[in-house]
Order: structure tokens, then C-alpha cells, then sequence
């Protein structure tokens, strides 16, 4: 093995061991106290649009402004109870509305696990269904969000059933950094899906998720040139450049037009190139959340980028 390659490993090594600590040092119940107390004042707000849907849309009027595409979702998950699940589902039913009256290029991302999946995939499936339902009343879209390797069947099980009941303004995401995911991309190409396709964020083992970030990079890349290929609808999300880069050679290669993929990116991470990719002309969606739950979302924004802990230091040491 060569020096580069051993260079490889270290960096792959030290950034999944980070990656570990932070989301170890995430289920401290004194620090999860502690940034819910300071977080925001410290900079969680530059991730998180607001805890409330009026904070939200004031961000989204002014990313729109700026030529963004946007998707909005409620923060939390797992919800272990019926009567979150309901307050949940009223709560999107309520942001759709606001998007039609504010006249917003916004749509929806969801989580499962916030609409039921823990309880039981009726639910996950009914409650989804009723927002879905509605999205297409409005005009509007819902992406389904993926979580752990726990909910991938389930969630593409739902998003298969949701399909095949006539809705197509619901799309669906999956993961690089799972060995499956090529094979779930394959099986969905004939529906013609609008996808989102992700490294993946989640903590998995070594059989379930490629642990060396070059595997994961590789496997993003061809997920996205499949995907690219088909016939469907694609959101890179992604911020890194030398694969936004890529996607952007691909599709002039192959002839594929910029109305038939985005770039997707996390409100509050590199903004300028964000901006940058707007003015070439390119779709880009801006993910912007928001809610009081938002602890567990930022905790992964900085285990997967060191930048953002440093930021997030910064202020705290200028207090």
C-alpha cells in the first residue's frame, strides 16, 4: 500500500472517529440541556431557520428572493405516541397552507419515524398519505425523508405504495454510504421517481454502510450518473464541490438538460457557493428547517462537517 493511500486511511480514520464523538457526545443529557439553553445565541441559528413557522417563512421569502428553491420540514423524530403524530401531521397541513398564501417555491420533507413508523406502518403510511393528498390539492410536492438502514425497506415500501395509488408529487431519498442503495436505485428507475440522492449522515455498522469515505464518495458518484441516466427527476444534495463539478460535466456529456436535475444544500452551509451555482444557472433547493426539536439535527450538521464545530467555538469563545 502507498503513502497516499495510507494518507487516505488517516483521514478517513480521524473523521469517522469525530464523526463517532460528536453524536456519542449528542446523547449527553447535560450537553443536550445546555445547547438548548445557549445553542441558538451560540450560532444554531445559522442551520435551523427558527423555532416557530413565522420565523421560517421570513428565511424562506429571502432565499427565495435570491433565486432558491426551497424545502422546509418540522424538526424531530421517532415519535413513540398517537397524539405527536397528529399534532405533527397538522402542523405540515398548516405549513402547506401557509407556502400557497405566501406564494413560496417551497415543498416538504418529512421523516417517517415523526409521522408514525415507531407505532406502526399504517400510520406512517396514513398520516403521509393525507399530507401527500394535500400537496397535490395545492400544487405542491413531499419528499420522504430517509433515516437509519432500520427504515429504508418500510420507507421505500410506502413510497412504492403512494405510487401506485396515482400520487407523483412525492419523491424519495437514498443513501450512498449503504451497500443496498444501488439495488433500491435500480428497482426504482422504471417509476421514473424524482429522487434525492445523499452521502448519509447516520452512525452504521461496517455490513450495513461503506466506512471509508472514498467508497462512499465512488458510490455517490455512480448513484448519481444511474440516476442521471433514467428518466426520472434528480437532487444531488450535496456540498462538495468537486462532485457538484462532476454532475455538471456528466449531464452537458450525456445531453442531459438542467431541468432535469438540481443541486440541493443545508441552509447555512456554504452559502456562497450555494449562490454561485444560482447565478451558472443552475436549480439549487435550499433545506431549511425549523422547530424546537432541532438539537439532534444539528449535532449531525456538525458531526459531519468539523467546519461547523469551529464556527459554532468561535462564537462562544467572542461570549
Amino acid at each position: 500500500m502507498g503513502q497516499g493511500s495510507r494518507a487516505g486511511g488517516d483521514v478517513d480514520t480521524v473523521s469517522l472517529a469525530l464523526r463517532r464523538s460528536i453524536l456519542a457526545a449528542s446523547r449527553s443529557p447535560r450537553l443536550a440541556r445546555w445547547m438548548r439553553r445557549y445553542g441558538m445565541r451560540l450560532g444554531a441559528r445559522r442551520f435551523v431557520a427558527g423555532e416557530t413557522l413565522d420565523e421560517c417563512v421570513a428565511v424562506l421569502h429571502r432565499l427565495q428572493q435570491q433565486g432558491f428553491k426551497t424545502n422546509t420540514t418540522l424538526l424531530g423524530e421517532a415519535v413513540r405516541d398517537e397524539d405527536t403524530v397528529r399534532q405533527v401531521a397538522a402542523e405540515y397541513l398548516r405549513v402547506l397552507d401557509r407556502i400557497r398564501q405566501e406564494r413560496l417555491r417551497t415543498n416538504l420533507s418529512v421523516k417517517l419515524t415523526q409521522l408514525g413508523l415507531v407505532i406502526s406502518e399504517d400510520l406512517a403510511r396514513d398520516t403521509l398519505t393525507r399530507l401527500v393528498a394535500r400537496a397535490a390539492e395545492l400544487g405542491n410536492f413531499v419528499r420522504i425523508d430517509m433515516e437509519e438502514s432500520t427504515w429504508v425497506e418500510p420507507t421505500l415500501g410506502i413510497y412504492r405504495r403512494l405510487r401506485a395509488a396515482g400520487f407523483d408529487n412525492v419523491g424519495v431519498v437514498l443513501q450512498a454510504y449503504l451497500y443496498r442503495s444501488e439495488a433500491d436505485l435500480l428497482a426504482l428507475l422504471p417509476l421514473r421517481p424524482n429522487l434525492r440522492l445523499v452521502k448519509g449522515a447516520y452512525l452504521e455498522p461496517p455490513d450495513v454502510a461503506f466506512p471509508r469515505k472514498a467508497d462512499v464518495d465512488r458510490n455517490y458518484i455512480r448513484l448519481i450518473e444511474l440516476a442521471l441516466t433514467g428518466e426520472g427527476y434528480t437532487a444531488v444534495a450535496t456540498h462538495d464541490e468537486r462532485i457538484i463539478e462532476h454532475v455538471i460535466r456528466f449531464a452537458r456529456a450525456h445531453g442531459i438538460g438542467t431541468d432535469r436535475f438540481e443541486f440541493q444544500m443545508l441552509y447555512g452551509v456554504r452559502p456562497q457557493l450555494q449562490l454561485d451555482l444560482v447565478r451558472r444557472g443552475f436549480t439549487v433547493l435550499v433545506a431549511t428547517p425549523y422547530g424546537t426539536d432541532w438539537y439532534p439535527y444539528l449535532m449531525r450538521r456538525l458531526a459531519e462537517r468539523p467546519a461547523n464545530v469551529l464556527f459554532l467555538l468561535r462564537n462562544l469563545l467572542r461570549r
